[in-house]
């Protein structure tokens, strides 16, 4: 459950970076929270699963663990981020 909220939020501090780092992108600061709690959950699970960002082997709430969690889901938000605000730009045209 802990890796869970640290995904989300992970992805909307990713959401965030990325619509501020991609201003094309952005959707605002809510949309790009949406987005990116979105991208997070599922990019941290994702990449969770694929064995990429895996911390020390300790506990769910060890150090390694609690940044590859962060780095997955920041990373995952960011993505899905970047594709949505693609997308929106292709059908504003």
């Amino acid at each position: 459950m802990e890796a869970l909220i640290i995904n989300l939020l992970g992805g909307a501090v990713g959401g965030n970076l990325a619509g501020a780092a991609l201003k094309n992108l952005s959707l605002g600061t809510l949309w790009n929270s949406v987005v990116g709690i979105l991208g997070g959950g599922l990019g941290g699970q994702l990449l969770s699963m694929l064995g990429v960002f895996v911390g020390g082997g300790g506990s769910a709430m060890d150090l390694g663990n609690i940044i590859g969690n962060v780095a997955s889901s920041g990373v995952g938000g960011a993505v899905l981020l970047a594709i949505v605000g693609f997308i929106r730009n292709m059908n504003k045209k």
